[in-house]
Protein backbone atom coordinates (compact mmCIF):
# COMPACT_ATOMS: atom_id res chain seq x y z
CA UNK A 1 0.00 0.00 0.00
CA UNK A 2 2.69 2.44 0.88
CA UNK A 3 4.76 1.86 -2.21
CA UNK A 4 1.11 2.32 -4.23
CA UNK A 5 2.05 5.52 -6.57
CA UNK A 6 0.10 8.74 -6.46
CA UNK A 7 -1.36 8.16 -10.19
CA UNK A 8 -2.86 5.33 -8.73
CA UNK A 9 -4.89 6.82 -5.61
CA UNK A 10 -7.90 8.39 -5.25
CA UNK A 11 -7.43 12.04 -4.49
CA UNK A 12 -9.03 13.52 -1.72
CA UNK A 13 -8.82 17.77 -1.42
CA UNK A 14 -9.74 19.58 1.33
CA UNK A 15 -11.10 22.80 0.58
CA UNK A 16 -12.52 26.10 2.81
CA UNK A 17 -12.29 29.29 3.99
CA UNK A 18 -9.11 30.27 5.99
CA UNK A 19 -8.64 29.39 9.04
CA UNK A 20 -11.73 27.12 8.92
CA UNK A 21 -9.58 23.67 10.15
CA UNK A 22 -8.57 22.44 7.47
CA UNK A 23 -4.69 21.47 7.96
CA UNK A 24 -5.72 20.65 11.49
CA UNK A 25 -8.18 17.94 9.72
CA UNK A 26 -5.53 17.06 7.19
CA UNK A 27 -2.95 16.64 9.77
CA UNK A 28 -6.05 14.45 11.64
CA UNK A 29 -6.13 12.38 8.96
CA UNK A 30 -2.76 11.26 8.08
CA UNK A 31 -2.12 11.02 12.11
CA UNK A 32 0.87 13.19 11.66
CA UNK A 33 1.60 16.88 11.60
CA UNK A 34 2.30 17.27 8.11
CA UNK A 35 0.49 21.01 7.73
CA UNK A 36 1.41 24.25 9.78
CA UNK A 37 -1.91 24.93 12.10
CA UNK A 38 -2.05 28.54 13.04
CA UNK A 39 -4.85 30.82 13.46
CA UNK A 40 -3.04 33.62 11.04
CA UNK A 41 -4.84 33.86 7.63
CA UNK A 42 -2.98 32.42 4.65
CA UNK A 43 -0.62 29.77 6.44
CA UNK A 44 -0.66 27.36 4.18
CA UNK A 45 0.73 28.64 1.19
CA UNK A 46 0.86 26.05 -1.34
CA UNK A 47 -1.02 22.90 -1.67
CA UNK A 48 0.54 19.93 0.02
CA UNK A 49 -0.10 16.21 -0.99
CA UNK A 50 0.69 13.36 1.24
CA UNK A 51 0.20 9.82 0.61
CA UNK A 52 -1.87 7.17 3.26
CA UNK A 53 -3.76 4.31 3.67
CA UNK A 54 -7.51 4.52 4.64
CA UNK A 55 -8.91 1.50 6.13
CA UNK A 56 -10.42 -0.21 4.71
CA UNK A 57 -10.92 1.43 1.37
CA UNK A 58 -7.13 0.93 0.84
CA UNK A 59 -4.44 3.88 -0.77
CA UNK A 60 -5.51 7.41 -0.91
CA UNK A 61 -3.73 10.43 -1.39
CA UNK A 62 -5.30 13.89 0.63
CA UNK A 63 -4.33 17.19 -0.52
CA UNK A 64 -4.57 20.43 2.01
CA UNK A 65 -4.88 23.75 0.08
CA UNK A 66 -4.39 27.36 0.62
CA UNK A 67 -7.77 28.82 1.79
CA UNK A 68 -10.47 30.20 -0.31
CA UNK A 69 -11.34 34.13 0.35
CA UNK A 70 -7.58 34.85 1.66
CA UNK A 71 -7.11 38.75 1.09
CA UNK A 72 -3.32 38.61 1.46
CA UNK A 73 -0.85 39.89 -0.54
CA UNK A 74 -0.27 36.50 -2.63
CA UNK A 75 -3.55 35.43 -1.53
CA UNK A 76 -4.97 35.63 -5.45
CA UNK A 77 -1.81 33.11 -6.35
CA UNK A 78 -2.45 30.89 -3.96
CA UNK A 79 -6.39 30.61 -4.32
CA UNK A 80 -5.34 29.84 -8.07
CA UNK A 81 -2.79 27.02 -7.03
CA UNK A 82 -6.10 25.13 -5.11
CA UNK A 83 -8.04 25.87 -7.99
CA UNK A 84 -5.64 24.03 -9.99
CA UNK A 85 -6.06 21.06 -7.74
CA UNK A 86 -9.86 20.21 -8.96
CA UNK A 87 -8.41 18.80 -11.97
CA UNK A 88 -6.96 15.55 -10.33
CA UNK A 89 -9.60 15.45 -7.20
CA UNK A 90 -11.92 12.49 -6.74
CA UNK A 91 -13.75 13.40 -3.65
CA UNK A 92 -13.93 17.41 -2.09
CA UNK A 93 -13.96 17.58 1.57
CA UNK A 94 -15.49 20.97 2.02
CA UNK A 95 -14.59 22.27 5.23
CA UNK A 96 -16.69 25.07 7.34
CA UNK A 97 -16.36 26.43 10.81
CA UNK A 98 -19.88 25.89 11.64
CA UNK A 99 -19.87 29.38 13.39
CA UNK A 100 -19.59 30.89 10.06
CA UNK A 101 -22.81 31.86 7.95
CA UNK A 102 -20.21 33.00 4.71
CA UNK A 103 -21.44 29.89 1.66
CA UNK A 104 -18.13 29.22 -0.06
CA UNK A 105 -18.34 30.36 -3.76
CA UNK A 106 -16.75 28.04 -5.59
CA UNK A 107 -17.78 25.52 -8.40
CA UNK A 108 -16.51 22.19 -7.74
CA UNK A 109 -18.31 20.27 -10.76
CA UNK A 110 -19.52 16.95 -11.09
CA UNK A 111 -16.92 16.26 -7.90
CA UNK A 112 -18.67 14.66 -4.85
CA UNK A 113 -18.83 17.02 -1.85
CA UNK A 114 -18.63 16.19 1.40
CA UNK A 115 -19.18 18.84 3.82
CA UNK A 116 -17.47 18.68 7.21
CA UNK A 117 -18.45 21.75 9.94
CA UNK A 118 -15.53 21.94 12.77
CA UNK A 119 -15.34 23.52 15.55
CA UNK A 120 -18.68 22.50 16.75
CA UNK A 121 -16.91 22.48 20.37
CA UNK A 122 -16.44 25.76 21.14
CA UNK A 123 -19.85 26.73 19.16
CA UNK A 124 -22.90 28.00 20.71
CA UNK A 125 -25.28 24.71 21.20
CA UNK A 126 -27.32 26.46 20.01
CA UNK A 127 -26.05 27.19 16.80
CA UNK A 128 -24.42 23.96 16.00
CA UNK A 129 -28.30 22.31 16.56
CA UNK A 130 -30.14 24.44 14.03
CA UNK A 131 -27.07 23.61 11.21
CA UNK A 132 -27.63 19.79 12.53
CA UNK A 133 -31.38 20.04 11.39
CA UNK A 134 -30.92 22.10 8.08
CA UNK A 135 -27.79 20.10 7.38
CA UNK A 136 -28.47 16.75 8.54
CA UNK A 137 -26.72 15.32 5.56
CA UNK A 138 -23.48 16.83 6.38
CA UNK A 139 -20.28 15.70 8.71
CA UNK A 140 -19.78 17.47 12.27
CA UNK A 141 -17.05 17.26 14.08
CA UNK A 142 -16.19 18.43 17.98
CA UNK A 143 -12.16 17.99 17.64
CA UNK A 144 -9.76 16.01 15.53
CA UNK A 145 -10.01 12.65 17.89
CA UNK A 146 -10.02 8.97 15.73
CA UNK A 147 -13.24 8.94 17.16
CA UNK A 148 -14.44 12.38 15.98
CA UNK A 149 -13.31 11.38 12.72
CA UNK A 150 -15.20 7.81 12.35
CA UNK A 151 -18.08 9.04 10.82
CA UNK A 152 -15.99 11.13 8.04
CA UNK A 153 -13.56 8.15 7.09
CA UNK A 154 -16.75 6.43 6.71
CA UNK A 155 -18.61 8.14 4.32
CA UNK A 156 -15.09 8.77 2.85
CA UNK A 157 -14.99 5.33 1.74
CA UNK A 158 -18.45 4.83 0.60
CA UNK A 159 -18.05 7.92 -1.74
CA UNK A 160 -14.67 6.60 -3.22
CA UNK A 161 -16.23 3.27 -3.40
CA UNK A 162 -18.95 4.47 -5.83
CA UNK A 163 -16.36 5.79 -8.04
CA UNK A 164 -14.76 1.90 -8.89
CA UNK A 165 -15.10 0.08 -11.80
CA UNK A 166 -13.74 -2.30 -14.50
CA UNK A 167 -11.86 0.29 -15.75
CA UNK A 168 -9.41 0.55 -13.03
CA UNK A 169 -7.73 -2.43 -14.03
CA UNK A 170 -5.52 -2.33 -17.36
CA UNK A 171 -6.39 -5.56 -18.58
CA UNK A 172 -8.66 -7.23 -16.80
CA UNK A 173 -11.78 -6.07 -19.06
CA UNK A 174 -9.25 -7.40 -22.22
CA UNK A 175 -7.36 -10.53 -21.27
CA UNK A 176 -9.67 -13.95 -20.38
CA UNK A 177 -8.93 -15.16 -16.97
CA UNK A 178 -5.51 -17.32 -17.14
CA UNK A 179 -5.17 -15.89 -20.80
CA UNK A 180 -1.10 -15.01 -21.79
CA UNK A 181 0.13 -11.60 -22.48
CA UNK A 182 3.58 -11.11 -23.74
CA UNK A 183 5.28 -8.14 -22.76
CA UNK A 184 7.79 -6.81 -24.55
CA UNK A 185 10.24 -4.73 -23.07
CA UNK A 186 12.92 -2.73 -24.79
CA UNK A 187 16.44 -2.33 -22.95
CA UNK A 188 17.97 0.87 -24.46
CA UNK A 189 19.27 4.55 -22.93
CA UNK A 190 16.29 5.31 -21.48
CA UNK A 191 15.89 1.97 -19.30
CA UNK A 192 18.12 2.45 -16.45
CA UNK A 193 19.97 -0.95 -15.22
CA UNK A 194 18.38 -2.96 -12.70
CA UNK A 195 14.99 -1.16 -13.82
CA UNK A 196 12.13 -1.03 -15.59
CA UNK A 197 9.68 2.00 -15.50
CA UNK A 198 6.24 2.60 -14.36
CA UNK A 199 3.76 1.64 -17.26
CA UNK A 200 5.72 -1.98 -17.05
CA UNK A 201 5.75 -2.46 -14.00
CA UNK A 202 1.93 -1.27 -13.34
CA UNK A 203 1.01 -3.94 -16.05
CA UNK A 204 3.04 -6.94 -14.72
CA UNK A 205 1.64 -6.40 -11.27
CA UNK A 206 -2.05 -5.97 -13.12
CA UNK A 207 -1.40 -9.54 -14.68
CA UNK A 208 -0.85 -10.74 -11.00
CA UNK A 209 -4.09 -9.51 -10.10
CA UNK A 210 -6.16 -10.53 -12.82
CA UNK A 211 -4.73 -14.13 -12.63
CA UNK A 212 -3.31 -13.69 -16.12
CA UNK A 213 -0.01 -15.18 -17.29
CA UNK A 214 2.61 -12.95 -18.47
CA UNK A 215 5.78 -13.42 -20.29
CA UNK A 216 8.17 -10.66 -20.12
CA UNK A 217 11.17 -10.30 -23.41
CA UNK A 218 12.92 -8.39 -25.23
CA UNK A 219 12.36 -7.05 -28.69
CA UNK A 220 15.83 -9.50 -29.94
CA UNK A 221 13.96 -12.61 -28.01
CA UNK A 222 10.11 -11.94 -29.04
CA UNK A 223 10.43 -14.38 -32.29
CA UNK A 224 11.55 -17.36 -30.28
CA UNK A 225 9.22 -16.45 -27.50
CA UNK A 226 5.92 -16.62 -29.75
CA UNK A 227 7.15 -19.64 -31.07
CA UNK A 228 7.35 -21.78 -27.83
CA UNK A 229 4.17 -20.93 -26.60
CA UNK A 230 0.93 -22.27 -27.27
CA UNK A 231 -1.35 -19.85 -26.97
CA UNK A 232 -0.66 -15.41 -27.11
CA UNK A 233 -3.82 -13.65 -26.12
CA UNK A 234 -2.30 -10.36 -26.29
CA UNK A 235 1.60 -8.45 -27.00
CA UNK A 236 1.94 -5.54 -25.31
CA UNK A 237 4.93 -3.51 -26.42
CA UNK A 238 6.75 0.29 -25.74
CA UNK A 239 5.50 2.77 -28.12
CA UNK A 240 8.74 3.57 -29.23
CA UNK A 241 9.18 -0.26 -30.80
CA UNK A 242 5.94 -0.11 -32.32
CA UNK A 243 7.08 -0.35 -35.50
CA UNK A 244 9.82 -3.58 -35.27
CA UNK A 245 7.67 -5.51 -33.32
CA UNK A 246 4.65 -4.78 -35.32
CA UNK A 247 6.57 -6.80 -38.26
CA UNK A 248 7.63 -9.51 -35.62
CA UNK A 249 3.92 -10.61 -34.62
CA UNK A 250 1.54 -12.66 -36.56
CA UNK A 251 -1.75 -10.41 -37.51
CA UNK A 252 -3.47 -12.91 -35.77
CA UNK A 253 -2.44 -12.01 -32.97
CA UNK A 254 -3.42 -8.53 -30.71
CA UNK A 255 -0.92 -5.73 -30.14
CA UNK A 256 -0.85 -2.61 -28.54
CA UNK A 257 1.51 -0.84 -26.54
CA UNK A 258 1.82 0.03 -22.66
CA UNK A 259 0.56 3.71 -23.37
CA UNK A 260 -2.24 2.40 -24.90
CA UNK A 261 -3.96 0.36 -22.36
CA UNK A 262 -2.98 3.63 -19.46
CA UNK A 263 -5.48 5.92 -22.09
CA UNK A 264 -7.69 2.58 -22.15
CA UNK A 265 -7.61 2.59 -18.46
CA UNK A 266 -7.84 6.34 -17.57
CA UNK A 267 -10.69 6.91 -20.09
CA UNK A 268 -11.45 8.01 -23.47
CA UNK A 269 -9.15 6.58 -25.37
CA UNK A 270 -11.44 6.95 -28.73
CA UNK A 271 -11.22 10.46 -28.40
CA UNK A 272 -6.86 10.09 -28.35
CA UNK A 273 -7.89 8.10 -31.17
CA UNK A 274 -9.79 10.45 -33.45
CA UNK A 275 -7.10 13.01 -32.39
CA UNK A 276 -4.75 11.84 -35.17
CA UNK A 277 -7.06 12.69 -37.81
CA UNK A 278 -5.88 16.43 -37.89
CA UNK A 279 -2.46 15.07 -38.42
CA UNK A 280 -2.95 14.59 -42.27
CA UNK A 281 -3.79 18.48 -41.83
CA UNK A 282 -1.01 20.07 -40.59
CA UNK A 283 0.75 22.63 -42.28
CA UNK A 284 4.12 24.70 -41.28
CA UNK A 285 4.14 26.81 -38.39
CA UNK A 286 1.25 25.00 -36.51
CA UNK A 287 2.09 24.55 -32.93
CA UNK A 288 1.83 21.47 -31.14
CA UNK A 289 1.35 21.14 -27.25
CA UNK A 290 3.68 18.48 -25.68
CA UNK A 291 2.40 17.53 -22.42
CA UNK A 292 4.63 15.29 -19.76
CA UNK A 293 3.34 14.60 -16.64
CA UNK A 294 6.65 13.95 -14.88
CA UNK A 295 10.70 15.69 -15.64
CA UNK A 296 13.18 13.62 -16.32
CA UNK A 297 16.34 13.50 -17.84
CA UNK A 298 16.33 14.02 -21.29
CA UNK A 299 18.54 11.51 -23.96
CA UNK A 300 19.48 11.91 -27.46
CA UNK A 301 16.50 9.76 -28.77
CA UNK A 302 13.90 11.30 -25.69
CA UNK A 303 10.73 10.12 -26.77
CA UNK A 304 8.74 13.30 -26.32
CA UNK A 305 11.08 15.94 -26.91
CA UNK A 306 12.96 14.12 -30.07
CA UNK A 307 11.49 11.06 -31.67
CA UNK A 308 7.87 11.81 -31.76
CA UNK A 309 8.60 15.48 -33.33
CA UNK A 310 11.08 13.94 -35.73
CA UNK A 311 8.49 11.71 -36.70
CA UNK A 312 5.77 13.65 -37.15
CA UNK A 313 7.53 16.32 -39.49
CA UNK A 314 8.72 13.39 -41.59
CA UNK A 315 5.50 12.23 -42.24
CA UNK A 316 3.95 15.14 -42.64
CA UNK A 317 6.76 16.89 -44.23
CA UNK A 318 6.24 20.35 -42.77
CA UNK A 319 8.48 22.47 -40.11
CA UNK A 320 5.89 22.19 -37.04
CA UNK A 321 6.26 24.08 -34.16
CA UNK A 322 6.51 22.06 -30.42
CA UNK A 323 5.91 23.47 -26.61
CA UNK A 324 6.97 21.42 -24.72
CA UNK A 325 5.65 21.83 -20.77
CA UNK A 326 5.90 19.17 -17.61
CA UNK A 327 4.11 18.26 -14.75
CA UNK A 328 0.18 19.19 -13.98
CA UNK A 329 0.24 23.10 -15.56
CA UNK A 330 -0.54 23.99 -18.72
CA UNK A 331 -1.15 27.06 -21.18
CA UNK A 332 -4.76 28.38 -20.68
CA UNK A 333 -4.76 29.63 -24.51
CA UNK A 334 -5.06 26.20 -25.99
CA UNK A 335 -6.91 27.21 -29.00
CA UNK A 336 -3.27 28.29 -30.08
CA UNK A 337 -2.71 24.68 -30.41
CA UNK A 338 -3.33 22.50 -33.48
CA UNK A 339 -2.63 19.82 -31.49
CA UNK A 340 -2.13 18.50 -28.08
CA UNK A 341 -0.16 15.09 -27.28
CA UNK A 342 0.02 13.69 -23.69
CA UNK A 343 2.36 11.20 -22.37
CA UNK A 344 1.53 8.43 -20.95
CA UNK A 345 -0.18 9.77 -17.92
CA UNK A 346 1.65 6.97 -15.55
CA UNK A 347 2.19 10.23 -13.33
CA UNK A 348 -1.05 11.78 -13.03
CA UNK A 349 -4.06 10.42 -11.74
CA UNK A 350 -7.39 9.11 -14.23
CA UNK A 351 -9.31 12.34 -12.60
CA UNK A 352 -6.15 14.45 -13.92
CA UNK A 353 -6.50 12.67 -17.06
CA UNK A 354 -10.09 12.75 -17.59
CA UNK A 355 -10.79 16.74 -16.71
CA UNK A 356 -8.14 17.77 -19.32
CA UNK A 357 -9.96 15.86 -22.28
CA UNK A 358 -12.72 16.46 -21.20
CA UNK A 359 -11.38 20.76 -21.67
CA UNK A 360 -9.66 19.97 -24.73
CA UNK A 361 -12.93 18.81 -26.31
CA UNK A 362 -14.80 21.77 -24.58
CA UNK A 363 -12.24 23.96 -26.25
CA UNK A 364 -12.68 22.01 -29.96
CA UNK A 365 -8.53 21.20 -29.55
CA UNK A 366 -7.56 17.71 -30.83
CA UNK A 367 -5.69 15.77 -28.18
CA UNK A 368 -3.73 12.28 -28.96
CA UNK A 369 -1.03 10.47 -26.62
CA UNK A 370 2.29 9.09 -26.97
CA UNK A 371 1.38 5.55 -27.84
CA UNK A 372 -1.42 6.41 -29.85
CA UNK A 373 0.57 8.74 -32.56
CA UNK A 374 3.33 6.47 -32.32
CA UNK A 375 0.71 3.59 -33.68
CA UNK A 376 -0.39 6.02 -36.05
CA UNK A 377 3.26 7.23 -37.05
CA UNK A 378 4.52 3.77 -37.78
CA UNK A 379 1.10 2.85 -39.43
CA UNK A 380 -0.32 0.18 -36.58
CA UNK A 381 -2.98 2.05 -35.00
CA UNK A 382 -6.20 0.34 -36.28
CA UNK A 383 -4.67 -3.05 -35.35
CA UNK A 384 -2.89 -1.35 -32.05
CA UNK A 385 -6.48 -0.07 -31.24
CA UNK A 386 -8.82 -2.99 -32.01
CA UNK A 387 -9.01 -4.27 -28.91
CA UNK A 388 -10.08 -1.04 -26.94
CA UNK A 389 -12.90 -0.55 -30.02
CA UNK A 390 -14.14 -3.89 -29.63
CA UNK A 391 -13.66 -5.07 -26.53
Amino acid sequence: MEKTPLSMRKHIAIFGRTNAGKSSLFNALLGQDVSIVSDVSGTTTDPVVRAMELIPYGPVAVIDTAGLGDVTELGAAREQKTKDIMMRTDLVLLVSDVRDETEVDFDFGKTPVLRVYTKCDIADKTTVENKKQSRAQDIFLDGYSEEDLKELKARIVEELGKQTSDTETLLGNIVPERGCVVLVIPIDDAAPKGRIILPQVQTIRDCLDNNIRAVVTTVEALSQTLAELPRVDLVVTDSQAFGEVGEIVPQNIPLTSFSMLLANQKGRIEQLIRGTEIINSLVDGDEILMLEACTHNTTHDDIGRVKIPNLLQKKTGKKLCFTHISGHDFPEDLQKYKLVIQCGGCMINKKTIQNRLELFEKKGVPVTNYGVVLAYLTGILERAGKIFINK
